[in-house]
């Protein structure tokens, strides 16, 4: 392609300049969601693909008659958020425009919207470019949590856990995680619960949300955290020994009981909603509940040899310890 002076696209100039200036000056003003725009008037922006355009690709999107989806853009930049595929595939064609969505947002924001469209249509990234991202993400986001993080790159929670320890410098000063639901939990649950604590007593007449939202934690703790002090207990559960102070450890040390439930009848009536059923991650729960209530049925332990051991109790507690932070999670919302 022709690269001309002060086009990246190879196209005159002229009407993209003028027009990307229009642009700036209307900033956010409200309009149609989409608009057609010259192409010389948009720049290739900071793609997540380490290789590049895949020419195959394009030119199979330039045999398709029908219009393709539209582009993401950045309005103040200019720049292609999402869609550069689908823009080379218009040139190859011989268009001159293009139907736009514009984001309105800062350069580290529009990053992340173009990595989570480039995972959820489209050419899929590569593994390692996936990985890649979520790098930039949790230190251009560090109050995302791993699970928001890992649904924005297509990435598994605990490999952007990973990333996050390999790549934590100078963010230990974040206190606070903002979850794929957008609700903000803090990283220490004490925390949190100690500031409740201070609130109620100060506010006593707030309410449990309005508590919630000045500590960071969820409502349903901020009503334990009453019931505590009620009882005339400590706002934080005691760690004794190696006990999960989650679990409910009080102060004469007595563990809380965890309701036992029979998983048979539990798991035929969540096989039966279609609410988990009908989608990939629903059924990847089911199928981890169902795993889980037949091997816990057996007397596993007997199989273990001697030498495999302390293997097998490292896995288990830890397996054990992500399933208990995901109900907490589940209790959180």
């Amino acid at each position: 392609m022709n690269q001309s002076s002060g086009s990246p696209l190879g196209l005159t100039n002229n009407r993209g300049a003028s027009y990307r200036l229009e642009t700036v000056a209307q900033g956010a003003s409200r309009g149609p969601r989409f608009e057609t725009v010259p192409i010389s008037a948009l720049i290739p922006g900071d793609s997540p693909r380490s290789e590049g355009q895949d020419q195959g690709h394009i030119a199979r999107l330039a045999e398709i008659e029908e219009p393709l989806p539209p582009i993401l853009v950045e309005r103040r930049s200019m720049r292609v958020i999402d869609g550069i595929h689908r823009l080379f595939a218009m040139l190859l064609k011989g268009r001159e425009t293009i139907e736009v969505e514009f984001f309105d947002g800062s350069t580290e924001d529009a990053f992340l919207r173009g990595v989570t469209a480039n995972v959820t249509h489209g050419l899929p990234l590569s593994h390692a470019d996936r990985k890649a991202a979520a790098a930039r993400i949790v230190a251009s986001h560090p109050h995302m949590s791993d699970r928001a993080i890992a649904r924005a790159s297509g990435l598994g929670a605990k490999t952007v856990a990973t990333i996050r320890h390999s790549t934590d410098d100078g963010l230990a000063s974040v206190t606070v995680r903002v979850g794929s639901d957008g609700k903000v939990r803090p990283l220490n649950s004490a925390e949190g619960r100690l500031r409740a604590a201070e609130v109620l007593a100060e506010r006593p007449e707030a309410s449990l949300r309005e508590v919630a939202r000045i500590a960071g934690i969820s409502p349903a703790t901020v009503s334990d955290v009453r019931k505590r002090i009620t009882m005339g207990e400590l706002p934080v559960t005691v760690r004794t020994g190696t006990a999960d102070p989650d679990l409910g450890v009080r102060n004469n040390r007595t563990p809380k009981r965890i309701e036992q439930v029979d998983p048979a009848p539990v798991l035929k009536k969540l096989l039966r909603d279609p609410s988990l059923r009908h989608n990939e991650e629903g059924r990847n729960l089911l199928r981890l509940l169902q795993q889980n209530a037949i091997a816990m049925s057996a007397e596993l332990t007997v199989v273990v040899p001697p030498h495999c051991r302390e293997l097998v109790v490292k896995l288990a507690r830890q397996y054990a310890e992500t399933w208990n932070e995901f109900a907490r999670e589940l209790e959180g919302i």
